[in-house]
């Protein structure tokens, strides 16, 4: 994953408001071991819903559409 790639997350997330398979964005990267990545959830709006830190492992490369 590279910074403002499109990402889903494998697993819902209730204390961030998160269902499986919500989209976000890739803000920031965090060299490892293990790599992380600070990814952005926005609504329709483009308001942040959430900003959450997660592993690669955590989420799967999206199409490229928020």
């Amino acid at each position: 994953m590279e910074l403002y790639d499109v990402v889903e997350v494998h697993e819902a997330r209730p204390s961030e408001q998160l269902s499986a398979g919500a989209v976000g964005s890739v803000v920031d990267v965090f060299d490892g071991p293990p790599p992380m990545f600070e990814v952005e959830f926005a609504d329709a709006g483009g308001r942040t819903i959430a900003m959450v830190t997660l592993r690669a492992d955590q989420m799967v490369q999206g199409d490229g559409h928020l």
